[in-house]
């Protein structure tokens, strides 16, 4: 039976996620198809403001910091300037959906040939659990403690619905982790938008559902149980687009 080992694309570095926080199990997704593709060398990750801040410990691929919301204009300047360099942004909902809409949209329809991984826990974690553009109807945060109002704050979003109505989208797809299963799906899902970048197929967007187990005020095993009950309803799994660009 083969070693289960750390892969080598993450560092040693302790992680300095919350207890429950599947910011982990995502970060280790990443590295297993950095090192599955044998790119580590010839990768670059860039992350912004978030939860995800200090990314640059933990994956052993070169790695830039970016302003809030600006990560997937800094991918921009990396991948052109270096067009055979595998790039990634690894942002949460609080940083892409809001800060970085501009960002990512404009990113998404000039068909830029970089990965995002885009990590949906409805909340804003690091900041202490503001309503994010995701957090759902009727959600308790600590900027809507009588749960979000659509009459007031407005509906979610949905980005994988969005950015797959952009011509320049070549992959939306939308996973979670929340059981073994889905992590070898999610797993699949980032492999395939490597896997696209690397035949220049376009812009790719993996959008994984998370837990925040800290700010929702929840357990680990609940707040897992939670996301199945309420995010996934709201935000079904599946492939919202894949092709190239056209």
């Amino acid at each position: 039976m083969p070693e289960f080992k750390k892969p080598h694309a993450l560092t040693d570095a302790p992680l300095h996620y919350c207890p429950g926080c599947t910011h982990g199990i995502i970060h280790r997704l990443v590295a297993e198809v950095i090192d599955e593709m044998g790119i580590e060398g010839n990768t670059v990750g860039v992350a912004p403001v978030g939860c995800s801040v200090m990314a640059y410990d933990y994956f052993a691929c070169d790695m830039i910091e970016a302003a809030h919301g600006r990560a997937p204009a800094v991918a921009t300047g990396v991948k052109r300037a270096n067009p055979d360099t595998f790039v990634f942004t690894y942002q949460g909902d609080g940083d892409l959906a809001a800060i970085g809409t501009a960002e990512i949209v404009h990113a998404a329809t000039r068909g830029e040939n970089i990965t995002v991984i885009f990590v949906n826990n409805t909340t804003y974690g690091m900041t202490g659990g503001q309503m994010a553009p995701t957090t759902l109807p009727g959600q308790v945060t600590q900027t809507t403690p009588y749960g979000r109002n659509t009459n007031v704050e407005g509906f979610p979003i949905r980005v994988c619905e969005m950015l797959s109505t952009l011509s320049g989208v070549a992959l939306a797809e939308r996973v979670t982790v929340a059981d073994p299963a889905n992590i070898r799906k999610a797993k699949a899902a980032i492999r395939k938008g490597f896997e696209f970048q690397k035949n220049k197929q376009g812009f790719s967007i993996i959008e994984v559902l998370s837990t925040c187990p800290t700010n929702w005020g929840k357990s680990p095993v609940d707040a897992i149980a939670w996301l199945k009950e309420n995010m996934i309803p709201y935000y079904p799994l599946g492939v919202y687009k894949e092709g190239a660009i056209r």
